[in-house]
């Protein structure tokens, strides 16, 4: 790729040694491969707060190791949430810091190391957690601890670890928002796009259905029966016929349920619906359509619930202009950094939307989050880590 002007601009003004880096990076691979296997065996499924606190309190212990000065907002139903901050207290006010956001929950219950052990084989960490997202948490330690050593932690870091981001962070949301309003940008560690940054996601909203019907005898009361199940159908067509692929926006609706026999009308029946948007302002759009979906047969009621639970990322100038700079800075590594967008939502949603510049993917590279493949290639541990670690020198 033909370096640009941007480029030679961001690589003048970046006083950061990155061969340097690098090199400290990949002599440090193992340590961030047993950091990483570390947090695995430590099973932290999002649902199970004593699992998340044992892992939250494994991952404090770690930080404070490397001197880090670290605050547990505790909570009741779900794990604790781990803040830490590294490096100088900030002199100059809010936007001195850099905030590094990451989740210590996972999807996998508690017993899947089991079946799915953590071990390392054909170049890559596999395991429960690996991908999303505790290899991204183990490259964020060890690029602070990079620094540290090397003294090029000139300003404060601050690390949030949070407990339920795969339920859709309930409790460390405005836990979030505050620290990314006193910080002068987000750096999330989820993982990476194939290769590439995440400058943009789409936002993400659920709603469930319900209808009530009137059960009756299929074959000996038919006309006195109302059908739930009829009556959701034709909800399930009006709600996908509002995907409009041109705007970004998808409505899929993805979990179905109703009646009792074959033999009986159904009396109820419920769908939960998941909605994607690119835009913001198709939130509140989507939202006034849900309040608004009737029953079409009178002898059925119909109930809503839900709404959007993270709003978009959108590609904003502030976020371009970190990604140039982790682009400059790759390019000193020796590789083109591409940026991307996806589907998929993170807890950087929430800091893009407050307009604090979010730069997000900065994680592991690997494939399978969320599946039983799940695994991380380790290749690309020290690259990113040193890139990262660039990031946060700046």
């Amino acid at each position: 790729m033909r370096e640009t002007g941007t480029d030679m601009l961001a690589r003048e003004e970046s006083a950061v040694p990155m061969r340097a880096l690098l090199a400290g990076a990949r002599r440090k691979e193992a340590a961030i491969v047993e950091r990483t296997r570390r947090l695995v065996a430590a099973e932290s499924p999002s649902d199970d707060k004593a699992a998340v606190d044992a892992c939250a309190a494994l991952a404090a212990a770690e930080c404070k190791a490397l001197g880090g000065r670290v605050k547990l907002h505790r909570q009741r139903a779900f794990g604790d949430v781990a803040e830490v901050r590294f490096g100088p207290k900030p002199k100059t006010g809010a936007g001195a810091s850099v905030l590094l956001l990451g989740h210590l929950d996972t999807v996998w219950p508690l017993g899947t190391l089991k079946t799915m052990p953590f071990r390392v084989r054909d170049g890559r960490l596999w395991g429960p957690g690996t991908l999303d997202m505790k290899a991204g948490v183990a490259m964020a330690l060890t690029a602070v601890e990079m620094l540290t050593e090397a003294g090029m932690l000139e300003r404060e870091v601050v690390l949030l670890l949070n407990s339920e981001e795969e339920l859709g962070s309930p409790v460390s949301r405005p836990i979030t928002e505050k620290l990314a309003q006193e910080c002068a940008a987000v750096y999330v560690l989820e993982p990476a796009q194939g290769l590439a940054y995440k400058t943009a996601r789409k936002g993400t909203g659920n709603w469930r259905i319900e209808i009530k019907g009137v059960g009756a005898h299929a074959g000996v009361d038919f006309e006195k029966g109302a059908s739930a199940v009829r009556e959701l159908a034709r909800a399930v067509e009006t709600v996908s016929g509002w995907t409009d692929l041109k705007r970004g926006l998808t409505v899929s609706v993805g979990v179905v349920g109703g009646g009792t026999k074959s033999n009986v009308i159904p009396a109820e029946a419920w769908a939960e619906v998941d909605v994607r948007i690119a835009r913001k302002g198709d939130g509140a759009r989507m939202e006034r359509r849900f309040a608004g979906l009737k029953a079409q047969d009178r002898r059925c009621s119909l109930a809503v619930t839900g709404g959007i639970n993270r709003p978009p990322m959108e590609r904003t100038r502030g976020t371009v202009k970190l990604f140039e700079r982790a682009r400059a800075l790759a390019a000193d590594l020796g590789f083109a950094l591409e940026q991307t967008a996806t589907g998929g939502a993170s807890d950087g949603n929430f800091t893009s939307a407050l307009g604090v510049p979010t730069l997000d993917g900065m994680g592991a590279v690997g494939e399978g989050a969320h599946a039983s493949h799940e695994h991380v290639v380790v290749e690309h541990l020290a690259t990113r880590t040193a890139l990262l670690a660039g990031m946060l020198a700046g």
